[in-house]
């Protein structure tokens, strides 16, 4: 049964048997790499406990390499934060960080909370004693989930500052990352052996980069996407400290392991949009929409010479008997923009094609009489002769 869960692991993906060999020479996992091999379209919640229980049945230990310690005193982001947050930050401060037999303690109400909770709701016949009694495990199950939740907030703290930059204020990045946090406290199982802080900070991170896919831009971005932007700017980074100079697209290409489309494509998504309500200008009384023309907008001169021709047209055509108006209409697509052949004309009306001709010739001989063609100002004149529609 041991290494069972590695093997399953290994055998959807197989990167991790690289990474569980480089594990077991140096004797740990780093939860980054861990993270790197999660996938937000196929791999469900309970990916990470199952990949930290592979660790485990390795002998090895997971070691979270990027949050900050969260006994470390968060002094530097007051300093450099804002009223509200400040104020939250000192909150938080209060309430004293476990020790590990706190944690397990806490722990285990939770867990024992949880259990009367769905013994409460599956219908059992109890007696009014124990559902007395299962109610007050539950309430000191909740009681205990929230002091580990309250007691965990500056881990949310040290993990949400590291995404400050990305579109969300540090406040609304503290509460994303406080979900992950109460999700962790609620899935976390203190028989794994595994601290609660690397595991918390995996659910905190999920948290937080889903919470930045889904509101820190206009349009949003799979999850997918945006871990692929993450991941981007790290390999940049690395890049950089190792060549001296920004890498070029095939290094980075290569360092990502992906085609350069596919970066084109991930480096296309951080193009931020614009809201043509934009302020522009020293007053601010100007926007960007006052500035961006309308390509497809049609000019005011010309729609309203366009509506007055119709008016001029419907008023002339409305002096032809309903057969000689028809076949003009068709004849110079005045009905749908499609200019008829004679031929097809000539369907319509159950009639040849030379009789529309004759028809036409004289409708038009018609028009072009003073009576009409004087309304039309010149309309007509500046027209073709015939139809643009070839009746070869």
């Amino acid at each position: 049964m041991e290494q069972r869960e590695a093997r399953e692991l290994v055998t959807h993906k197989p990167g991790l048997g690289e990474l569980f060999e480089r594990g077991r020479g140096r004797g740990y996992v780093l939860l980054s790499e861990l993270h790197d091999h999660y996938d937000p379209l196929n791999d469900d919640s309970e990916w990470i406990d199952r990949a930290m229980r592979a660790v485990e049945d390795l002998g090895l230990e997971v070691v979270d390499d990027q949050a900050d310690d969260a006994e470390r005193p968060v002094a530097d982001v007051i300093s450099s934060s804002t009223d509200p947050v400040r104020h939250y930050l000192n909150a938080i401060g209060r309430t004293a960080l476990l020790t590990a037999e706190e944690e397990v303690d806490l722990a285990k109400r939770d867990q024992a909370g949880q259990a009367a909770r769905r013994f409460l709701g599956n219908g059992a016949s109890l007696t009014p004693r124990q559902r007395a009694q299962l109610r007050q495990v539950d309430r000191d199950g909740r009681r205990a989930q929230d002091h580990m939740v309250r007691a965990n907030l500056r881990l949310v703290v040290s993990v949400a500052r590291r995404y400050r930059g990305r579109g969300l204020d540090l406040l609304d990045l503290i509460q994303e990352g406080n979900l992950g946090l109460m999700r962790a406290v609620e899935k976390f199982d203190h028989t794994k052996g595994y601290k609660f802080s690397t595991y918390a900070t995996w659910w905190i991170r999920q948290a937080l980069t889903r919470g930045l896919a889904d509101k820190s831009r206009v349009l949003r971005l799979p999850v997918h996407v945006h871990e692929a932007l993450g991941k981007l700017r790290w390999a940049e980074l690395d890049l950089v400290q190792q060549l001296g100079r920004d890498p070029t697209e095939a290094e980075l290409a290569e360092a990502m392991d992906m085609p350069i489309e596919r970066l084109r494509d991930i480096r296309s998504a951080t193009r931020e949009l614009l809201s043509l309500d934009t302020p522009v200008g020293e007053d601010g009384d100007t926007t960007m929409g006052h500035l961006v023309a309308d390509e497809e907008a049609v000019d005011p001169e010309v729609s309203a010479a366009f509506v007055l021709t119709r008016e001029l047209l419907h008023t002339v055509l409305s002096t032809l008997n309903e057969r000689e108006r028809g076949v003009v209409l068709m004849r110079f697509g005045l009905l749908d923009g499609n200019c008829r052949t004679l031929e097809e004309v000539g369907a319509e009306y159950g009639v040849t094609r030379e009789r529309i001709r004759q028809i036409e010739s004289k409708t038009l001989t018609k028009l072009r009489h003073p009576s009409r063609s004087d309304r039309l100002r010149g309309l007509l004149e500046t027209a073709p002769a015939g139809p643009p529609v070839g009746d070869g």
